[in-house]
């Protein structure tokens, strides 16, 4: 894990540097993505430190604009702000493959946070009660639940009956590590394309 993080730095890193040393307009992506792999990588306020400075002056736009609004969603882990933020920088954000690829695994990781930080507290909750706090439908918040449930991010059960989520003790379990081997695995794919682009700049 912590070799695939300084891999995904260093080289997302060396992209953006190689565009970036030859005014290539290649820079501003290469930027982009070295900002959202901090995002991926659970380091949002890493975001703010490399955008102060002549690299924030140099580098402005709706694009880094919506990093830095995705990176303070992903700090406060709040599905809200992250929805406001796709609706705002819809262009910015959907036009980009890449980046829409990303933003989906993190706005399931997010939601999938979220809604275990509401249950937490209960043994039996009302999943309309869980759909009105998180502001999602009913429809989503039962499927998005039955699927923590299969992957056994928590222990319960869905009484679809009653419209009840059975939580047992020990619900929350530790998926830390998958999350983030598979968000290192994609960005490290990214950057792989980046550096060698970057190379052939050189």
């Amino acid at each position: 894990k912590q070799w695939y993080q300084r891999r995904v730095a260093i080289t997302a890193g060396e992209a953006f540097e190689g565009y970036d040393s030859v005014d290539h307009p290649f820079a501003m992506d290469g930027l982009k993505y070295m900002l959202l792999s901090k995002i991926m990588l659970g380091v949002p306020d890493d975001v703010q430190a490399l955008l102060t400075g002549k690299m924030g002056l140099k580098y402005r736009g709706r694009g880094i604009d919506a990093m830095k609004a995705i990176a303070d969603a992903g700090k406060k882990r709040d599905i809200s702000i992250f929805n406001k933020t796709i609706a705002e920088y819809d262009d910015e954000l959907k036009k980009d493959p890449v980046v829409q690829n990303h933003l989906k695994s993190l706005y399931d990781n997010l939601l999938e946070k979220n809604l275990v930080r509401i249950i937490e507290p209960y043994s039996r909750v009302q999943i309309a009660h869980v759909a009105e706090t998180i502001s999602l439908p009913y429809e989503v918040v039962e499927k998005k639940l039955s699927q923590i449930i299969l992957d056994k991010k928590f222990s319960g059960i869905l009484d679809q009956g009653s419209g009840v989520l059975i939580v047992y003790d020990g619900s929350e379990s530790d998926q830390t590590y998958t999350y983030a081997l598979d968000t290192i695995t994609h960005m490290g794919k990214v950057v792989d394309v980046l550096f060698k682009k970057a190379q052939k700049l050189s």
